[in-house]
């Protein structure tokens, strides 16, 4: 194995070198036999490589082949007419095809010789340029579509880096081959016309020879070279014709997982009422008066069996198809599939039975492609990459009937009929359906017969479609736990991701000692807020330099927060204005006095009636600037502001919680309220 693999680098460039000396070395007659021998070979054998290949890249070094192989042909025509011309003789292959193949006629050899140039060049190597120059064409139009396609499988997970740089090579490996194809096609072409002139030059100039040097009559001339020169263009022309045909077949081959005589028996085959038809008809044929009957009826008869047999076979198929998914198949016993059978999914979406059509192309379901554009986007707004949404059928659901799983816990449920579309706005009463409240903002809404959507959509209504409807639910879902989405695989390949472009940061981390845990507490706690993690590299530095004085994960979160708080506290402004609710300067200060460590970080200790009224005013506050179409952030001090937001995340969820310290570069605050222990002021 070590031999052949030192040999063969040589091999090859040794076999050009040669074949450029035999265009000016003179070759044996025997030598010669033997390289035309080697010739017809290398053909015979670039044919059934053709045909046995699944796609054309698996013989991508064709085009390269296809030069040599012209090369070390014409070559070949030089050495036996050069033996031809000096010694009257080119050894017994060409004298076997003159006198043999073609019956020791030249008028029969030029005829056969002139079909088999117009086969390959009129035929067979024009259809063949022009396919190639077409798919070539077309393959480099559709790589920026193929490589955006790659890009968004990777975007989403469908694959990962190492499976997207192999499709990308092999994108880019199959322009080059087509754009190969196209130039070595016009080898193929030029070869047909050298052989013609070879053969007339060689024609003349044996006459030339056998007449004037020789001294030879006209007739034993004509009779003696000629058949050599015929013989030679045989020869060289068959090997060519094969050459042509592979050509053809490799760049008309489309990628299929079988070979190509399996493909042509199996897609004959499947079409058994063609094959009996056929049949039939040239039975027919055969018995019109006149027509020799044997051939014909037994063609017929044959085909028409071939074909009663496939369609017993296709039957036989159909039948064992249907029952094996009834037959329970062996379960493997091992422990990883065991372990990979019982795993729980991150993230789920089960359909009632009768929701099944939207994850189904063919009935127009477009359900798995909106979850896969949810996947980018939140990618692009939060900087984090979902797992794949498992989806299936689950027959216990009631009809309609939707649910969102989070690690097998159920977290959503709505319904979404068959044949109506989501009508939100005012004038619900004008429209026909079943009443319900839209599941992500809680509004009135109707689900309307699908033929009444324009009249919805002229009454004022927003009108969204099934799917549309799932996947506006689950995005809603995916950004409330973003953080349980965060794995700390996830986290290590954003790390991974930064170290590409900034190194240092990735190993300052490492210097401060930073575990994975550690670093998905604080992440998880910037997205259990809302708080995008686009901006790792600055996230990253604000947490390294902390946790060289504490490691405590509120203290990194704050860090981190600080750095980009003005991306955050631009999430909520409206017209260049943030507006902001605080709290009283007394009732701040007694908030902070009634701090507590913990093990889940600072809490806010207070007696169950204070914590009762500050829930009510801040609520109140909250709502009054709602009611003015504006959303409220409430700002406190940065030693304040995690313990209250645990504080209030259940009595206030959708109010934000900020630290004096994000109001930073050119935003306006404008205090909208304040609240205090005895009163809400607007």
């Amino acid at each position: 194995m070590k031999t052949r693999s030192k040999l063969a680098p040589a091999a090859i460039p040794f076999a050009v070198v040669l074949i450029v000396v035999m265009l000016v070395v003179p070759a044996p007659p025997a030598v010669l036999d033997l390289l035309i021998t080697i010739n017809i070979t290398i053909a015979v054998l670039v044919l059934l490589l053709s045909m046995r290949v699944r796609r054309p890249l698996d013989f991508s070094v064709f085009p390269s082949l296809l030069l040599i192989a012209t090369m070390f042909r014409l070559a070949l025509n030089v050495s036996a007419t050069r033996l031809v011309l000096l010694h009257g003789s080119a050894g017994h292959v060409i004298q076997s095809f003159g006198q043999f193949v073609v019956g020791g006629s030249v008028l029969v050899g030029l005829v056969v010789f002139m079909i088999l140039v117009i086969i390959q060049f009129v035929v067979i190597t024009n259809g063949s340029g022009r396919v190639a120059e077409v798919a070539a064409r077309f393959t480099l139009d559709a790589m920026p579509g193929k490589q955006m396609a790659i890009d968004a499988d990777l975007n989403t997970g469908a694959i990962d880096e190492v499976t997207a740089r192999k499709r990308r090579q092999e994108v880019a490996d199959e322009a080059d081959f087509y754009g190969a194809m196209d130039g070595a096609s016009k080898f193929v072409k030029g070869d047909a016309v050298a052989a013609m002139i070879i053969t007339a030059v060689n024609l003349i100039g044996g006459l030339g020879v056998g007449i004037v040097q020789r001294h030879e009559s006209l007739t034993s001339a004509i009779s003696h070279y000629s058949l050599l020169s015929i013989g030679d263009g045989l020869v060289s022309q068959i090997p060519a014709l094969l050459l042509s045909v592979s050509t053809g077949l490799i760049v008309t081959r489309a990628a299929s997982d079988d070979e190509f005589g399996t493909d042509v028996m199996g897609q004959f085959t499947r079409q058994h009422g063609a094959l009996r038809t056929a049949g039939v008809a040239v039975c027919l044929i055969g018995l019109m008066p006149g027509m020799p009957k044997l051939p014909f009826l037994t063609v017929g008869v044959v085909t028409f069996i071939i074909g009663q047999q496939a369609k017993t076979a296709n039957a036989a198929k159909a039948v064992a198809d249907a029952i094996e998914p009834v037959m329970p198949a062996a379960l493997p016993d091992s422990t990883e599939a065991l372990l990979a059978g019982g795993r729980v999914e991150a993230l789920e979406i089960e359909l009632a039975v009768d929701l099944v059509d939207l994850v189904d192309v063919a009935r127009g379901g477009d359900l798995l492609d909106r979850v896969k554009a949810l996947r980018r986007k939140v990618a692009t707004d939060l900087g984090i990459v979902i797992p794949p949404v498992r989806t299936r059928d689950n027959v216990d659901l009631p009809p309609a009937t939707y649910a969102v799983r989070l690690h097998e816990v159920e977290v959503g449920r709505g319904t979404a009929p068959a044949g109506r579309v989501l009508a939100v706005g005012t004038y619900l009463d004008q429209l026909p359906g079943d009443l319900t409240t839209e599941p992500v903002f809680g509004m009135p809404a109707k689900w309307v017969p699908l033929e009444f959507r324009q009249q919805a959509m002229a009454s004022g209504c927003a009108v969204v479609d099934r799917s549309a409807v799932i996947t506006t639910h689950l995005n809603e879902i995916v950004r409330q736990h973003a953080g349980s989405l965060l794995t700390r695989q996830r986290v290590k390949e954003l790390l991974d991701i930064v170290k590409h472009t900034d190194s240092v940061v990735v190993e300052e981390i490492t210097a401060a000692q930073l575990s994975l845990g550690e670093l998905q507490a604080v992440l998880r706690g910037l997205l259990d807020e809302g708080v995008p993690i686009r901006d790792l590299v600055r996230i990253f530095e604000a947490v390294s330099l902390t946790a060289r004085v504490t490691k405590d994960p509120d203290a990194l979160i704050e860090a981190a927060r600080s750095t980009i708080g003005q991306a955050i506290a631009g999430q909520y402004v409206v017209d260049g204005i943030l507006p902001v609710v605080t709290f009283e300067p007394s009732l701040e200060h007694r908030l902070i006095d009634a701090l507590r460590p913990g093990d889940g970080g600072a809490s806010v200790v207070l007696e169950t009636d204070m914590a009762e009224r500050l829930f009510a005013e801040v609520g109140s506050v909250s709502r009054r600037i709602e009611d003015q179409g504006r959303r409220p952030v409430l700002v406190v001090s940065a030693r304040l502001r995690p313990a209250l937001r645990r504080l209030l995340h259940a009595a206030v969820p959708n109010l934000p919680v900020l630290s004096v310290n994000e109001l930073t570069g050119q935003l306006r605050p404008e205090r909208m309220g304040v609240v205090s222990l005895d009163l809400a002021t607007v």
